[in-house]
């Protein structure tokens, strides 16, 4: 579709509909010569289209802050069968995100748990579902710096409320002091039943409440997440050793 002027092509771009006007410039006229009018807009909608869903995606992974962007669970060095195919390929469906359940990824160090964490945020973001990845210590630090502004602690609730999809990586890597397990006791509570989180850690459930203080807060972080959860145990492998050798 040549020939658009110039004060459309303005009209358009103010619309925000600049992908549109892309596909219309960029349609050949030869190969398009006899189809009606209806036909070549159905082929320009779906370009455009596809070039908006394209831009909204990695906008969501850019958005993610992961800390491995080029994971994918296409991808996965599954030496010995480490982590079970069939539950991957169901993580990467992304329905347990739908049904609000939490995933737990525990293994031991460099046995992929980041990897897979960043991964699943990935997929996500290509089901155009907003997911944000965080390390605890970073989740920490983040907070306390939150807490010393004014409403700081109640935005900062509800920026990590709002993710549909939550991935903590480096879960219980330090044993958070009163303050920080009274802010995950409160974040949980607002993300039960209405997203799903993802927890990377190398410790096993017996040793969580230990880790969290053993007191009503262990029990009460512990219990609004161990009902609903999908735990994955990515062996003692470690995938760092194994990725340096086969360089």
């Amino acid at each position: 579709m040549n020939g658009i002027d110039i004060e459309t092509k303005r009209k358009l771009r103010e619309m925000g509909a600049a992908p549109l006007l892309e596909a219309l410039e960029a349609q050949d006229d030869t190969l398009t010569l006899g189809m009606g009018f209806g036909e070549r807009l159905r082929l320009v909608v779906d370009e455009a289209h596809s070039t908006f869903n394209h831009a909204k995606v990695e906008g969501l992974i850019r958005r993610a802050g992961l800390r491995h962007p080029g994971a994918d669970l296409r991808r996965l060095d599954l030496v010995e069968e480490r982590v079970d195919r069939q539950v991957i390929a169901q993580l990467g469906t992304c329905t347990f995100i739908e049904r609000q359940q939490n995933v737990v990824f525990q293994g031991f160090t460099g046995s992929g748990k980041s990897y897979l964490g960043c991964a699943i945020a990935k997929q996500a973001c290509q089901h155009r579902i907003r997911a944000h990845y965080i390390r605890m210590p970073d989740l920490e630090e983040a907070w306390a710096l939150a807490s010393d502004k004014p409403q700081g602690a109640t935005k900062f609730l509800k920026k990590y409320a709002a993710f549909t999809l939550l991935v903590i990586d480096e879960w219980l890597l330090d044993h958070p002091d009163d303050a920080m397990r009274s802010m995950l006791l409160e974040l949980l509570e607002r993300r039960y039943d209405t997203g799903s989180t993802v927890f990377c850690t190398q410790y096993a459930k017996k040793d969580w409440h230990q880790r969290l203080g053993s007191g009503v807060h262990a029990d009460a972080i512990m219990d609004r997440i161990v009902h609903n959860t999908i735990w994955v145990d990515t062996g003692n492998h470690n995938m760092r050793e194994h990725a340096s050798m086969n360089r």
